[in-house]
């Protein structure tokens, strides 16, 4: 048995740290106790810094990893777009693997123990099935032609049995509802659904949700020039809209796991709608991303007011500069300084294992094996600064 005593730790059973506490845990990671200590001047293995469970990433495109650093930032979600069709593809697979499975490594190292990761291919189901962090995939799709419906599904079916051949868990889910047609995003999500998860891009930007009220602005332009059909102007926000379309092929309520991901134009209408049919909402933010494309950050403020089971992730390494939990916390800290960092953390590892249905992760108790990381080079007052990592131990 090994102990391990730190100036913070953070079993995060609730928000509040353990100032001067001590984790023991067997030889295999098991947390035996928290407590403590006595006199830290007597303890063997004494950290500055705080101790937490594992870090989930709720939202990553691994399989983009190859795309680090190509990306001009601040193009808005229609150049973004733009840049992804451009240079999707413009690397070897041998290269994208080795990208993807460097990504995996680094994750790992600063103690993330599991993950919820979109694939629209199969580059990342070999890694995915010998490495020791836990995966959750989802199979994403696109398609924006109501008649492609029916080919896209058996696609998307196809390469469920691929992964489901790797041993790993994965089931489709739509992208978001500016690039997909109505009956797709019902046909997909009541496909995803059946496995009990499903995650969805929803309210990314304003011009997302220019393109579903309004009918204008450049993605809906740029859609438009491409000859690609449109989704319905209703005069409702994109999340209301995933509702109906939800609603068209699953009745409430939603008893399964939702993950809406980004939200950064969630409004009060919206919470209420979720709150009335999904039984089980989360929302990953990622706000190193959002700022990277667009310059916004989601509404943390009523998220917290309305009691929304917030997780965190960091998108890709298309839309961000590097992956790692604590930068994407250190940024949540910086722009709501009114968050404490116990709920930060809470967000980062609870949260996310609560999501994904893995119960052994997010929690410093006895009989659990979530994993132990510290978190270093905090502040006087026990914050994170800009020099903050994560550390496995």
């Amino acid at each position: 048995m090994k102990r391990i005593a730190a100036k913070y730790v953070y079993p995060l059973t609730s928000t509040e740290p353990l100032v001067n506490g001590f984790v023991e845990v067997e030889e295999d990671g098991t947390v035996v106790r928290t407590g403590i200590c006595e006199d830290p001047a007597k303890e063997s293995v004494f950290l500055d810094g705080a101790l937490v469970p594992g870090f989930v990433n709720a939202h990553c495109h691994v399989e983009l990893s190859y795309m680090k650093g190509l990306f001009r930032k601040g193009t808005g979600m229609a150049g973004f777009i733009d840049q992804i069709n451009e240079l999707r593809d413009t690397k070897s697979l041998e290269q994208k693997v080795s990208d993807l499975t460097q990504a995996m490594d680094s994750l790992w190292e600063q103690g993330v123990v599991a993950m919820a990761d979109i694939s629209n291919c199969d580059d990342s189901f070999a890694v995915k099935a010998r490495h020791p962090m836990y995966t959750r995939t989802f199979l994403e799709v696109f398609g924006t032609e109501p008649e492609d419906c029916g080919a896209v599904m058996e696609g998307v079916r196809k390469l469920k049995a691929v992964a489901d051949g790797f041993g790993i868990d994965a089931a489709p889910t739509p992208h978001a509802c500016y690039t997909m047609s109505p009956e797709l995003v019902t046909a997909v999500s009541v496909e995803g659904l059946k496995s009990g998860f499903l995650s969805f891009h929803s309210e990314e930007t304003e011009e997302e949700e220019e393109m579903l009220k309004y009918g204008s602005g450049k993605m809906w332009e740029n859609r438009i020039k491409a000859g690609m059909s449109v989704p319905p102007v209703t005069g409702k926000s994109s999340l209301l809209y995933f509702i109906d379309r939800l609603l068209q092929g699953h009745p409430a309520p939603f008893d399964e796991h939702i993950l809406l991901v980004h939200e950064c134009c969630m409004d009060q209408e919206g919470i209420d709608a979720v709150k009335a049919v999904m039984n089980h909402p989360f929302v990953a933010v990622c706000p190193l991303s959002n700022l990277f494309i667009h310059n916004a950050l989601p509404p943390i403020d009523l998220m917290r007011r309305n009691g929304l089971k917030v997780c965190v992730g960091t998108d890709s390494l298309s839309s961000n500069d590097d992956l790692r939990i604590v930068d994407e916390l250190f940024c949540l800290q910086r722009n709501f300084p009114e968050v404490p960092l116990g709920e930060l953390f809470t967000w980062a590892s609870r949260n996310g294992a609560e999501f994904l249905s893995k119960p052994e992760f997010g929690t410093l108790e006895a009989g659990k094996k979530p994993g132990l990381v510290l978190v270093d080079h905090l502040d006087a007052e026990g914050r994170l600064t800009a020099s903050s990592k994560s550390h496995r131990l």
